[in-house]
């Protein structure tokens, strides 16, 4: 049975960071790519960051381009966002997901299964 559980999150003042981990288990977490996904209420699903299976390949979202960091450990199973510099934008629920593939990607499609999501929020 496919697990992911998201932790990390919280409240934080704009500028300040976060780190968000996801603990992976019930498939071979090295064979498969991951990402992070956030969701405010009304709205969609939103891309912010993939990784490969092996970790040399990384995608991100403009919005977070250059303030967030992918990684993932494969011998811990575990992945992990580390968030620099918040704004107020970056409030929202965090969602990790595993990839139906090894490859990276920003499509929502290209996930198959979802962490619960754990809780962002960015005070000005």
């Amino acid at each position: 049975q496919v697990q992911l559980v998201e932790s990390g999150g919280g409240l934080v003042q704009a500028g300040g960071s976060l780190r968000l981990s996801c603990a992976a288990s019930g498939f071979t977490f090295s064979s498969k790519a991951m990402g992070w996904f956030r969701q405010v209420p009304g709205r969609e699903r939103e891309f912010v960051a993939s990784i490969n299976w092996s970790g040399t390949n990384t995608y991100y979202a403009a919005t977070v381009k250059g303030r967030f960091t992918i990684s993932r450990d494969n011998a811990q199973n575990t992945g992990l966002l580390q968030m620099n510099n918040l704004n107020p934008e970056d409030t929202a629920v965090y969602y990790c997901a595993r990839g139906l593939y090894n490859r990276a990607s920003v499509n929502v499609a290209d996930f198959g299964s979802w962490g619960q999501g754990t809780q962002v929020t960015v005070s000005s």
